[in-house]
């Protein structure tokens, strides 16, 4: 047994991820790669390896000729017979190599191929295991800034952060820890070349993922994100079951499981809301935390329609219509806010039915509480 071979073979297998098998066919190749350089051809060169004990062996395939003309390729019948009595003219005999005789060039040859061989499915494989973490979160190191760009270590390799996949106000350190999105992987001659992001959606989707158990086991589930990286987020959940309250599920004792995704994204705003079916109760919620009174929503056209308290209007549309805008993002309508006052000038009660009076008698009686939190909140 070729004790030897066997075990870097073993460890080769563990520390690259390349199969023994793999590894023991470059073996064989270098061999018939030293033979043809030491012999100037290998054509009738065979090797045979125990893929268990690594033992081999080199032989030729030479013909029982009565006059040799290739010494490579036949032998005479007098050295046949030396070798063993039965064989006659036209038998095909096998004569032992002794590849400790090879000489120097051939021998590194032989290396080359068997390095250029792991080089290859090394690549392969580190290129396979991070192909399949598309679209997953992976924890990566700071190691430097490239122009604009960062450098993030992932372990064996190495991503890039482009300015595009970061968030503006972030400035990273260098050996700082983050988490990012693993946006698509590309296979190059020098190994595979990694892209992440800090903005992506998927980034929020994926850390409620990891953080909230009813997520990850689809007992709640995210159906929509509207995103502005570093700024704010909406998330719209539904539960899949009748006991389960899919928002207290991702907010958490305390808000604990929300604030740890925050503090990963460094205070960037998470709202959560219920998703609905009806699109007008969607738009409603995804207008929190504005009080909304009445949504009439065009399915076919995707657009709606929106009346708002006259003290709500800029909570509806938010600091430089943001709120309105990841509102928008979130349910995939075009929405058009109105206040009351500018909807009883225009007529939209009366165009929409509704009653006016009745409408701002129900919303008259917290009046006064609601422009202090939303004097508060502002």
């Amino acid at each position: 047994m070729n004790k030897e071979l066997l075990e870097a073979l073993n460890i080769l297998e563990k520390e690259n991820n390349i199969s023994k098998e793999t590894l023991l066919e470059a073996i064989e190749n270098s061999l018939l790669t030293a033979c043809k350089n030491h012999f100037g051809k290998a054509d009738n060169i065979k090797v045979s390896m125990n893929h268990d004990t690594c033992d081999f062996n080199v032989f030729a395939e030479k013909e029982v000729v009565e006059t040799v003309e290739d010494p490579l390729l036949q032998i005479s019948l007098a050295d046949a017979k030396m070798t063993d009595p039965k064989y006659d003219l036209g038998d095909v005999i096998q004569c032992q190599i002794d590849s400790k005789k090879f000489g120097r060039i051939a021998t590194q040859n032989a290396k080359n191929v068997i390095l250029q061989k792991i080089r290859e499915e090394g690549r392969k494989s580190l290129y396979n295991d991070w192909y399949c973490q598309e679209r997953e979160v992976v924890t990566g190191i700071v190691q430097r800034y490239l122009g604009r760009n960062v450098s993030i270590n992932l372990g064996k390799v190495d991503a890039v952060l482009n300015e595009a996949e970061m968030v503006k106000s972030e400035v990273f350190k260098a050996t700082e820890r983050i988490k990012v999105l693993v946006l698509e992987v590309k296979d190059t001659p020098k190994g595979p070349r990694i892209s992440v992001s800090r903005t992506h959606p998927d980034l929020v989707k994926r850390l409620f993922e990891s953080e909230v158990a009813e997520v990850k086991d689809g007992t709640v589930e995210i159906k929509a994100i509207a995103r502005e990286a570093g700024s704010r987020t909406k998330i719209a959940v539904k539960s899949n079951e009748a006991n389960v309250d899919p928002v207290g599920a991702c907010v958490g004792l305390n808000g604990a499981r929300v604030n740890s995704i925050v503090n990963e994204l460094r205070g960037e705003k998470i709202d959560i809301i219920n998703w609905d079916d009806n699109p007008a109760y969607l738009i409603e919620n995804a207008l929190s935390p504005a009080k909304v009174i009445c949504v009439v929503a065009d399915e076919e056209s995707k657009e709606a329609q929106v009346i708002v308290p006259d003290y709500q209007l800029s909570l509806a549309i938010g600091k430089e219509g943001q709120n309105a805008r990841l509102a928008a993002r979130l349910t995939g309508y075009k929405i058009d806010i109105k206040s009351e006052t500018q909807a009883r000038e225009l007529g939209l009660f009366e165009e929409l039915g509704l009653e006016y009076q009745e409408v701002n008698e129900e919303f008259d009686s917290g009046y006064q509480e609601e422009s202090l939190d939303v004097d508060n909140q502002e």
